[in-house]
């Protein structure tokens, strides 16, 4: 098949593009959107990987899966019970699928 004739796809978001089903992808997007606050609250607070370990409850190692972005080592629980560890909330809002 040459250049021209290849047909390219569109997707809502990357995640779209890389998972097998819209949960899927909803699921990863999660994920990805609370281990980016996590980040963002071991920046702001200036825990090395070990002191943010003990606030949060893991070991240094999984810290350091958290900052290297290992999005498949992570599930929803798992980050969530990492925010509420670093005295923040989640806040959670279903609205139909556009």
């Amino acid at each position: 098949m040459s250049d021209d004739e290849m047909i390219s796809e569109r997707y809502a978001s990357v995640w779209d593009a890389i998972s097998d089903t819209p949960a899927e992808a909803l699921n990863m997007q999660m994920r990805s959107e609370l281990m980016v606050a996590l980040k963002k609250i071991i920046k702001e607070k200036g825990w090395t990987q070990a002191e943010a370990a003990k606030q949060l409850g893991v070991t240094q190692p999984r810290i350091s899966d958290l900052l290297r972005g290992k999005i498949s080592l992570f599930g929803l629980d798992s980050l969530v019970n990492m925010v509420a560890a670093a005295g923040h909330q989640v806040d959670l809002k279903v609205r139909d699928a556009a």
